[in-house]
């Protein structure tokens, strides 16, 4: 054996001891926090069925909270820029903002909410360490507890703790979308200019922020759903403005911490593309059906079965 390889190893067994008192609800909590807190930019990889898109990100904290960027290499040029969860987009060769965020965050982040869920719905257990883009990584497997829920593996940086790979498994551990680095930088000399190009952003689109938050209400609908996996519970329950709808809806979203599911409800429009029917994308199924005189909706980050029967049990029980 070549003495590369003998050091190699010998530092991914000191890696591992160093945190081998970690569970693995310790280390999803560690890569909460990271996500949120660490500097970093790089490219990563998001794949589904043959899909693959390739997006560059720049993460910042600074003292008045996160900045990211986040930019497609593939396709037609698209570049999003976030701070504290509002979203600001290119279009026609200007900077326009297109929304608040309102649910969870995307790769590499996790919303540190709901953790504490997750031992009762998913197995959790340590599957030793690899490399991801040159960085060492902690591997986790989250099995669920029963077959309406995917499987969850994550790669956590063994010394800054970022989630550096996250996988959903299917049925006999069956990729079903994957995000990876493949080239990152943690910490370090960053470019920042942009971010003061965001914060100048931020003061002529208050009025804009503010239409936008009226377009997104709290509410109390009457509309449950009655057959939700073990461990979903609602987070938020909104009425919004959705384009090309043309009247306001409902949305109900539940979460077992690692997964989502959202109900839609709006009045049947009548529109062609409203019929009955099942789609999918990566770990996201969507499922629609037209009931009564409404049309619902259930998109989840869970099997298509699972839709279905969130679906067949949405009903109104009034308010």
């Amino acid at each position: 054996m070549r003495p590369q390889l003998v050091f190699c190893g010998l530092l991914l067994a000191v890696a591992a001891n160093a945190h081998a008192d970690q569970t693995p609800a310790d280390w999803l909590e560690i890569a909460a926090f990271a996500g949120h807190q660490t500097d970093y930019s790089g490219v990563f990889v998001y794949q589904y069925d043959n899909h693959v898109e390739t997006s560059n990100i720049i993460h910042l904290t600074e003292a008045n909270g996160e900045y990211e960027k986040l930019e497609s290499l593939d396709g037609p040029p698209r570049e999003i820029i976030r701070h504290d969860g509002q979203f600001w987009s290119y279009r026609n060769h200007k900077m326009v903002q297109v929304g608040s965020q309102h649910e969870r965050s995307g790769f590499p982040s996790l919303l540190p909410e709901q953790l504490s869920a997750l031992s009762s719905n998913y197995q959790a257990r340590l599957l030793g360490m690899e490399r991801v883009a040159g960085y060492n990584a902690q591997v986790i497997l989250f099995q669920p507890n029963d077959n309406l829920r995917y499987a969850h593996k994550i790669w956590v940086h063994t010394d800054s703790g970022l989630m550096l790979k996250a996988a959903v498994l299917g049925d006999r551990n069956k990729m079903v979308e994957q995000y990876a680095f493949t080239q990152l930088q943690i910490g370090g000399n960053i470019d920042r200019s942009w971010v003061k190009e965001c914060d100048s952003m931020g003061g002529h689109g208050k009025a804009a922020l503010e239409e936008t938050s009226n377009d997104i209400t709290p509410t109390h609908s009457g509309w449950v759903a009655d057959t939700l996996p073990s461990g979903f519970k609602k987070s938020m329950e909104i009425q919004r403005r959705m384009h090309g709808k043309h009247a306001p809806v409902t949305q109900i979203v539940y979460s077992d911490g690692l997964s989502a599911i959202s109900v839609f409800i709006e009045p049947n429009d009548e529109d062609e593309d409203d019929a009955d029917g099942l789609s999918s994308r990566g770990a996201v199924n969507l499922y629609h059906k037209i009931m009564d005189k409404n049309l619902i909706t259930v998109v989840g980050e869970v099997p298509p079965r699972t839709v279905m029967q969130v679906l067949d049990s949405v009903r109104y029980n009034g308010k």
